[in-house]
């Protein structure tokens, strides 16, 4: 039945926008993301289970369970892959990473390219989120204080990371969503590929002019990887073609394959364990020869962003149970319809700045519009990118403000909104220009 009018369908969107608010003033309420979307959902569903109790009961169960199967593929994929990118933290891959960058001497305007070139090639492998982390502590490292240049670089990361991400099914939670939907190929994702170029190298030409070329003080941390770490990257690699070949050689769903790869880590965790030599912390060379504490595969597991993984059951159900009640149809039409794909898809990366890629993104989905795979690819692009124009419209750009508090703030980021509203509107250009040959062709 069609509530969009009804009190129940009224009331539903207030209890999301309330929900939502509470969402973007987690950086003052400290109230975890995850709180309000999932009572949200709760009282969302209530609300519609109390109309639909005269003999129609089945249906919002059947519908809740279809959005269930949903949520749970998304979190045993994620779950797999944060115990990896976890369990490579824990072996001191990131941080070896960090000291090598950290003691080279590079410049400030070098080491601004640097970071932001390899927060573009590490996103589509580590997503979005991780990427932005690893690379802001680098540059919080060699930064020394300096507010500046520790601003602008961390804007140089948040965009680098999104527009690498968009490219990759593995890059952002949009991407994979896609990707698991069955809407774009693999392979197909590489199209974007230049169209994230563009996007990222605008802006981040136009922002470089405006960094020092002076040189930091170079430190000597030297920080060794611990036993083990060389051999999970590559089992994370294996873990990604695993996850690749179910998709698109057995038709099985991607999670099925990232799940069995996470066995592998399972295993030579097994074997690091049962071998391992405990050794002092201060002895030389220790992370080559053993660490102090055995490697624990589970304790990656615990350590999973339980937060973001609850966030999104939230905003699933939530999304979900608004599409149920008839408020995306009412959307689709007037954006798809009315609008045209391509100025909706335009539009999508705006909202996602704003509200934050995820929840438009499920919606999209939820809507399912009839486009062709360019749209579909352009809708993935916009999505992924767009969250860039705002510090609060991605999930790097919301991490990042807190651990560079005070030094990246969201004022510091919308001083250069129109340089990355540019690099937005040319990766579209694009993407429109050299993709012309998706056109037509239906997912």
């Amino acid at each position: 039945m069609d509530l969009t009018a009804h009190w129940v369908g009224i009331t539903a969107i207030i209890v999301f926008v309330l929900s939502y608010a509470f969402v973007i003033a987690e950086e003052f309420t400290h109230l975890r993301k995850s709180v309000p979307v999932i009572l949200g959902a709760g009282v969302i569903w209530a609300l519609i289970a109390v109309q639909y109790m005269n003999g129609m009961g089945h249906e919002t169960e059947e519908a809740v369970r279809h959005f269930l199967v949903e949520f749970g593929e998304l979190f045993l994929f994620l779950l797999a892959a944060m115990t990896y990118v976890n369990s490579m933290s824990e072996r001191r891959v990131f941080d070896a990473l960090r000291s090598w960058l950290v003691g080279r001497g590079f410049s400030f305007r070098q080491l601004f390219w640097i970071t932001g070139i390899i927060s573009f090639f590490l996103s589509p492998l580590i997503d979005n989120l991780t990427t932005a982390l690893v690379m802001c502590a680098v540059v919080l490292a060699v930064g020394h204080g300096n507010k500046r240049f520790v601003g602008i670089a961390c804007i140089n990361i948040v965009i680098a990371a999104n527009a690498g991400g968009a490219f990759s099914p593995f890059g952002d939670i949009t991407t994979l969503m896609v990707w698991q939907k069955g809407f774009i190929d693999f392979g197909t994702f590489f199209a974007l590929f230049i169209p994230s170029v563009v996007n990222y190298i605008i802006p981040a030409t136009i922002m470089s002019l405006a960094v020092s070329t002076e040189r930091p003080e170079a430190g000597d941390e030297k920080v060794l990887m611990k036993r083990g770490a060389k051999r999970i990257i590559f089992l994370f690699g294996c873990t990604i073609a695993t996850a690749v070949s179910f998709h698109n050689f057995l038709h099985l769903p991607p999670f099925l394959g990232m799940m069995t790869g996470l066995a592998y880590l399972k295993i030579f965790g097994h074997y690091l364990a049962q071998t391992h030599i405990p050794t002092p912390a201060d002895t030389p060379g220790y992370g080559e020869v053993g660490d102090v504490h055995a490697f624990d595969s589970f304790q990656a597991v615990a350590r999973a962003e339980w937060d973001t993984l609850l966030f999104f059951f939230g905003v699933i159900m939530c999304v979900g149970g608004l599409g149920f009640i008839g408020y995306l149809d009412l959307l689709s039409n007037f954006m798809y319809v009315e609008m045209g794909p391509t100025i909706a898809n335009s539009l999508v990366g705006v909202l996602s700045a704003i509200i934050d890629n995820i929840p438009v993104m499920v919606a999209v989905l939820q809507m399912n519009p009839e486009m062709d795979v360019n749209q579909w690819l352009l809708v993935t692009l916009t999505a992924g990118v767009g969250g860039s124009m705002l510090s609060i419209g991605s999930a790097a750009g919301v991490a990042l403000m807190g651990q560079a508090r005070g030094l990246y703030t969201f004022f510091g980021h919308l001083k250069w909104l129109p340089v990355i509203a540019l690099g937005y509107a040319a990766s579209i250009w694009v993407h429109l220009m050299i993709n012309a040959r998706y056109e037509g062709i239906m997912p």
